[in-house]
């Protein structure tokens, strides 16, 4: 093994044995979110971002929010979004940004009519602050994350490391789940989202981390196991990560984590010369019966009731009237705020309130699309036109970016079941906006 793959053996031994720490003794926690906050100020300022380091502590912050959340290790409310915005900023003032994201910044001005708003528009009795943050903070992070990422060149090496940099926190989450809950087939009762295969937690969130994890380790089987030993962790890190996220009977962030896997081989497949799309269609193959296998071992495990759920039936069998968990409410409220408001919308954080008065659900927004439809209107749209056709450009005019697709995947359909509760959807946009190298020329080439 190379010394940089004994090293990686090491660091994954080291988030096992924060999974054991936090699970024993919870307070340590909350050390661990201000020591990697410290540490990431530490790392760009030292290094001054001379090789997007700040890409590099992001990563690792997105990847942590939901562990930290579940394990009660949250210092304040939004902390993942909060870090990589102080992280980016660092990042701008040491390596600066692209003019050409004005895109971005239009983006971002978009927000501000809505924002306008909700100050005139909210209840009285509503916390003004906490109501516009919490529902505009996701947007924000991912104008500013697009703004800093757009066309900046990186090396695939660096974005291998970005990777890497994702998966670390991502093992403690999944080695502290088998700790919370050892047996999954004593706890499955119902075709229900279970708290109890999620650490407690909320298992939509739970699930969209470990659908992340899925997909983090496939690339590191892919493009960086080059001994034996590393295959079979990588390899043993991709069943693991299905199993658990099955398990929540949360179904989006397994479905997100297949569509970006299906994304990410096709365009390996069509890019490929003739001499390697053999192989590529080897590797399709075995994740098809990879896939089948950790199906078979989830559905013994949960006594058939995972599949029960995926066909969207309750434990004895029956359809449920719900496609949707019950969100077809919420996104038909949200539909119709937006035919009643269709210019500026009716302001951030105003959605909850409407659906309270009229429907008597309390509940916040499920996807980010109607949220951005109801609260923004036209505006709103604007803004995720930009969102979703931006990278699709960028991908056509430089293909080396083959993780570009699969990225842009991930925000969109996670925004669907998710919103943008955490950093993630926004961060993992925004690598989709790189200009990455596979191969970078010399000198004389240029």
């Amino acid at each position: 093994m190379k010394k940089e793959e004994v090293s990686y053996i090491y660091l994954i031994l080291i988030h096992a044995f924060f999974a054991l720490l936090m699970y024993a003794l919870p307070f340590t926690a909350k050390l661990y979110t201000l020591g990697t906050f410290i540490f990431g100020l530490y790392y760009i300022i030292k290094t001054k971002n001379k090789n997007n380091e700040v890409l590099i502590m992001s990563a690792y912050v997105v990847s942590m929010e939901v562990l930290v959340r579940m394990t009660n290790g949250m210092i304040i409310n939004e902390i993942g979004k909060y870090s990589v915005l102080i992280y980016l900023f660092i990042g701008m003032i040491y390596t600066g940004f692209s003019k050409k994201a004005f895109l971005y910044w239009i983006f971002l001005l978009l927000l501000v009519p809505s924002i306008v708003l909700s100050t005139f528009s909210l209840d009285f009795d509503t916390n003004i602050r906490k109501a516009i943050a919490f529902n505009i903070s996701g947007p924000v992070c991912l104008g500013i994350s697009a703004v800093y990422c757009y066309q900046r060149k990186i090396s695939f090496d660096r974005m291998k490391d970005i990777i890497t940099a994702f998966s670390l926190p991502l093992v403690t989450m999944v080695i502290y789940l088998f700790l919370y809950t050892p047996s999954v087939k004593d706890v499955i009762t119902g075709t229900q989202s279970s708290f109890e295969t999620s650490g407690g937690f909320g298992p939509n969130q739970v699930s969209t981390l470990l659908g992340l994890g899925i997909f983090v380790f496939f690339v590191k089987l892919l493009f960086d196991s080059k001994s034996r030993i590393m295959q079979l962790i990588n390899f043993g890190f991709v069943l693991t990560f299905a199993f658990r996220g099955i398990v929540t009977f949360s179904r989006g962030g397994v479905i997100t984590a297949v569509v970006m896997v299906i994304v990410l081989l096709a365009v390996m497949f069509f890019q490929a010369n003739s001499r390697l799309r053999p192989k590529i269609g080897l590797i399709i193959l075995l994740s098809l019966l990879s896939g089948l296998g950790v199906w078979g071992y989830s559905s013994l495990q949960t006594r058939g009731l995972i599949n029960k759920r995926y066909a969207n039936e309750d434990a004895l069998g029956r359809k449920k009237k719900s496609q949707l968990s019950g969100r077809e409410i919420l996104i038909e409220t949200e539909l119709m705020m937006f035919v009643d408001n269709p210019v500026f919308g009716i302001g951030v954080g105003k959605n909850k309130e409407l659906r309270r008065h009229e429907t008597g659900i309390d509940l916040p927004t499920h996807n980010e699309i109607t949220r951005m439809l109801a609260e923004h209107g036209s505006l709103g749209a604007i803004g995720l036109l930009i969102l979703f056709f931006t990278p699709m450009f960028l991908f056509l005019n430089n293909r080396q970016n083959i993780l570009g697709l699969s990225f842009l995947v991930f925000w969109l359909l996670t925004i669907n079941h998710a919103a943008m509760r955490t950093a993630a959807p926004a961060f993992v946009y925004a690598l989709s906006l790189l200009y990455v190298q596979i191969k970078i020329p010399d000198e004389t080439e240029v």
